[in-house]
């Protein structure tokens, strides 16, 4: 999977109003091969939120196109079954994705972790895996 991710994927939230956040889009591009390599596993594993929206947003087929998907709380993932990512700064929508992936309070719990222990955020920082 080719992924061309912008930079809206990490500007601060704008509106407190999750109904109201809009992304910018990002290309992606799944080939036949990788397509089929998706379909065979017993679990998707996304390594980053942007792979993981376009896991959401394209599913499991081959093709391309544009994602602006919004990931926050409450939304049903259907493709995605594991999460490899870093830690995110609060006010972000990668932040929110995590609580989505991961529920709100299990994702509160490892980010007071986090902060206690002196973690690395962000893109260069410490990562954690989500089942």
């Amino acid at each position: 999977m080719t992924l061309h991710v912008g930079l809206g994927t990490f500007q601060p939230l704008q509106t407190d109003d999750v109904a109201q956040v809009k992304l910018h889009a990002e290309h992606w591009v799944i080939s036949e091969s990788s397509s089929a390599t998706m379909r065979a596993a017993q679990r998707l594993i996304a390594v980053g939120t942007t792979s993981l929206r376009t896991l959401e947003s394209a599913g499991i087929q081959a093709g391309s196109g544009e994602t602006s998907l919004f990931i926050a709380p409450g939304y049903q993932f259907r493709h995605t079954g594991a999460l490899l990512t870093n830690f995110h700064l609060p006010g972000t929508s990668l932040l929110l994705l995590v609580a989505a992936f991961a529920g709100v309070e299990l994702a509160r719990a490892a980010y007071s972790q986090a902060v206690r222990e002196r973690y690395r955020f962000y893109s260069y920082g410490d990562c954690m895996f989500i089942l």
